[in-house]
């Protein structure tokens, strides 16, 4: 049997807080190696979700992109993963298998899955919490392996209540991850986001329909590279301390901070979702009650860990301590962390993209050159190329250093949405500057 992936936790902070400091601030990058595909358990499951409302016929060129997608994804799923394939409209219906179930991926049922895909005929409309809510029920019998989505559409959410999505999403949390997929320009990234967030996946437009075979490729590849499901991050603090938040920062930012789950007194639980063999990092802040100069102690604990199978005990993957020293050294208690910083400023270059699209389309060119013009500041400083590419075509850049900018009069919707959908994907700093 091959092993699983081994994991890693290496922490980046500066420990050094002045007399009275309350604040630690620490990048936790956790890392998996090892762990080839085969390593993947048996017990994994996969669904694909099409949109089949009547819009994905106009142009029809959308509905044969999915389903040459959707059967590309079919075929790259390996021999045993139980998998089905979901039509979306008005309410969700089953492609393959007819029944309401997930089959095993062999040569005969892939045959039979695509076969069914080339018969879809697109009417109704958009109700995507009836999707995931089937999406849920088939997952159901698996909750202790690898559970992965794909959930494409080209529409808003027109056919339920946006309470309904909720209660969904609430149902489905933590049950499955799901990445979702906007083909065209007629779908909102806000409401595609909301999902992909609480599902603890990812977001991305396919402005042209032909370049869906190869995302859809992509994503179910990722998801059969998986090994280990149900990771948690799991923070333990004095009785003194508090964890103030707890936010993804790479690959992607993700607030996880009111997911927190109680695992025991002064330790909560954050769930990462599933891992194959990669990085990512985290950044946490924790209050502390001040201590002495010279006094160092623990603010927190942070493991890895994984809840056990048919009645075994959980798993911990890796530890790490995260420390408070206060001293008077002004310029140890001043330096701030680089790697700290870097992320806060990835964070906020998410934030102020949103807040300047949104105002542009609400016509406040004010408030959107201030916003956009702050992002453009705070990509160059990342050195986030992508995102600064994304800007370029939303923005003329007059003085990248400075934020000078000026909103482009005419701009491609898919370019505004490329640039709004990417404006959470992060890059890494290097590790000498921490």
């Amino acid at each position: 049997m091959s092993e699983q992936p081994q994991f890693s936790i290496a922490i980046d902070q500066n420990r050094y807080l002045p007399e009275g400091g309350r604040e630690v601030h620490a990048i936790v990058s956790v890392e998996s190696t090892g762990g080839p595909v085969a390593a993947a358990p048996a017990r994994a499951a996969e669904v694909i979700i099409i949109d089949t409302s009547g819009s994905m016929s106009y142009p029809d060129t959308k509905l044969r992109a999915a389903v040459a997608a959707a059967q590309t994804a079919v075929d790259t799923l390996r021999d045993g993963v139980m998998f089905a394939v979901v039509s979306g409209a008005n309410t969700a219906s089953m492609i393959y298998p007819r029944e309401q179930r997930l089959v095993p991926a062999d040569d005969r049922t892939r045959q039979e899955a695509n076969a069914a895909l080339r018969a879809l005929r697109a009417h109704g409309g958009t109700a995507i919490g009836s999707w995931l809510r089937l999406a849920d029920q088939l997952f159901d019998p698996y909750q202790d392996g690898i559970r992965h989505a794909i959930l494409l559409t080209d529409g808003k959410n027109q056919h339920e209540t946006p309470q309904e999505l909720d209660a969904a999403l609430f149902r489905c949390t933590g049950r499955f991850v799901c990445d979702c997929r906007g083909v065209g320009t007629d779908w909102e990234v806000a409401e595609l986001r909301k999902v992909s967030s609480a599902l603890l996946g990812s977001v991305d437009i396919v402005a042209d329909p032909a370049d869906l075979v190869a995302d859809f490729q992509a994503m179910t590849e990722a998801a059969m590279g998986k090994a280990v499901a149900d990771v948690a991050l799991r923070v333990r603090t004095p009785q003194t301390a508090k964890v103030r938040f707890v936010k993804q920062v790479l690959p992607s930012v993700e607030d996880l901070t009111g997911r927190r789950s109680e695992a025991a007194p002064q330790a909560g639980d954050y769930p990462l979702g599933a891992w194959g063999t990669e990085s990512r990092d985290y950044h946490l802040c924790v209050e502390v009650e001040p201590g002495e100069v010279g006094k160092e102690r623990r603010a927190a604990w942070v493991q890895l860990v994984v809840p056990g199978a048919n009645g075994q005990p959980e798993q911990v993957l890796a530890t790490g301590n995260i420390l408070a020293h206060w001293t008077d050294d002004e310029a140890a208690s001043t330096k701030i962390n680089k790697r700290v910083a870097h992320y806060t400023g990835q964070a906020e270059l998410a934030e102020v993209i949103q807040q300047g699209l949104e105002a542009r389309r609400q016509g406040d060119e004010a408030t959107a050159t201030a916003r956009l013009g702050r992002a453009v500041q705070l990509a160059d400083e990342a050195g986030n190329d992508a995102i600064t590419s994304a800007l370029r075509k939303v923005v003329d850049i007059e003085d990248a250093a400075t934020g000078t900018i000026r909103l482009k009069k005419n701009v491609d919707k898919a370019d505004e949405m490329s640039l709004d959908t990417s404006s959470t994907k992060t890059v890494r700093t290097r590790r000498d500057e921490g």
